[in-house]
C-alpha cells in the first residue's frame, strides 16, 4: 500500500519499519496543510488528522484506508468514506486515560479550592479553608459511555462515587451502577454532583446542555466538559455558573481559541485550558500500537 504518514504522528524509526516490513510504502508529509509531496491519487492509504480540511479527498482516487491520530471523526467526510467504501479507525482509548485523570482533577481542583490556595501562596498567605469538599460518596453521571466515559466511570469509583451513565446505546458494566438511554438524562441531572460529558458531536446532542437542562441540574453541581465544546450552549453556561452550579471544568469550547471577550474567563469558579486533556506522555506508544496493529493486516 502506498501509505502517506503526515506529522500528526510523531513515528519512530522503528515503527517506519515495521510498517515497511508489511509490505507498505512509506511517504512522510509533516504540515497537513502543505502541498502533498505526490499525486493524490497515487494514494491508497494515511495517517493524518486534519488532512481532509486542506485537501479535497475526492482527489485521492485509490484511497481505501485511513486511520486518524484522533478519536473524533468530526473532521473527516464520512459521508464520502462511507459511500466510497473506504476503511476508517479512529485513535479509541488512546487518549482515554490522560483525558479521564483530567476531568477527576479537575473537580478536586474545585473541591478543594486550589485556586484559593494557589493565590495565597504567592502573596504568602496563611488561610485556612474551612469549606472544602470530597467526591466520596458524590453521585457522578457520566454522559457518553464509550472508551473515555468509563475511563472517567473507574477513577470515580475509586473515590467511592455512586457513578451513572447516559448513553446513546446503553450496555451493562461494572465501572457503572446503570448505563440508561439519553431519554433517561433529565430524570439523572437532578441527582447529580457532578456531571461529565464525554459524548460525540451530532446533530442529536449539539447544543444538549442549555437553558433547560442546567435548569434541572442539581443545585451545587459541577460540569465538565472533554468532550466538544458545541454541546453545550455557553450563554447558557455563564448564567448557570452564576445562580445554579459550584462550578466548570472546561477543556473545550463552541469556538476555538476561546475569545477573550468571553464572560467564561472571569469566572472564579470555572477552570479553563485550551483543549489539552487529552495531552499525555503515554499518548504516542498507544497511538502507535493503535496503528501497527490496524495496518497488520492491510
Amino acid at each position: 500500500m502506498k501509505l502517506l504518514v503526515t506529522g500528526a504522528w510523531h513515528c519512530s524509526e522503528e515503527h517506519v519499519t515495521a510498517l515497511r516490513e508489511m509490505g507498505h510504502d512509506i511517504i512522510f508529509q509533516q504540515r497537513e496543510q502543505d502541498e502533498l509531496p505526490c499525486a493524490a491519487a497515487e494514494i491508497e492509504g494515511v495517517i493524518c488528522n486534519g488532512l481532509f480540511l486542506y485537501h479535497d479527498i475526492g482527489e485521492f482516487k485509490k484511497l481505501r484506508f485511513i486511520q486518524l491520530t484522533s478519536a473524533g471523526l468530526d473532521r473527516v467526510p464520512l459521508d464520502y468514506i462511507e459511500s466510497h467504501g473506504i476503511k476508517i479507525y479512529n485513535a479509541r482509548g488512546v487518549y482515554s486515560v490522560p483525558m479521564a485523570e483530567f476531568a477527576v482533577g479537575g473537580v478536586l481542583g474545585l473541591y478543594k479550592k486550589s485556586r484559593v490556595f494557589y493565590e495565597n501562596q504567592k502573596l504568602k498567605k496563611w488561610e485556612k479553608q474551612r469549606d472544602l469538599l470530597e467526591l466520596n460518596g458524590k453521585t457522578v453521571l457520566i454522559i457518553g459511555c464509550g472508551s473515555v466515559g468509563t475511563e472517567c466511570a473507574k477513577r470515580f469509583k475509586a473515590f467511592d462515587c455512586n457513578v451513572w451513565g447516559i448513553d446513546l446505546f446503553p450496555y451493562e458494566s461494572e465501572y457503572f451502577s446503570e448505563i440508561a438511554g439519553l431519554n433517561g438524562l433529565d430524570g439523572k441531572l437532578p441527582q447529580a454532583d457532578v456531571v461529565v460529558l464525554t459524548l460525540p458531536l451530532t446533530e442529536e446532542t449539539k447544543g444538549l446542555f442549555d437553558s433547560e437542562r442546567f435548569g434541572k441540574m442539581k443545585d451545587g453541581a459541577v460540569l465538565v466538559n472533554i468532550s466538544r465544546g458545541a454541546v453545550v450552549n455557553e450563554s447558557a453556561l455563564v448564567n448557570a455558573l452564576d445562580t445554579k452550579l459550584f462550578g466548570a471544568v472546561l477543556d473545550v469550547f463552541e469556538e476555538e481559541p476561546l475569545s477573550k471577550e468571553s464572560a467564561l474567563w472571569e469566572k472564579e469558579n470555572v477552570i479553563i485550558t485550551p483543549h489539552n486533556s487529552f495531552v499525555s506522555d503515554g499518548n504516542n506508544k498507544r497511538l502507535s500500537d493503535v496503528i501497527i496493529r490496524n495496518f497488520g493486516g492491510k
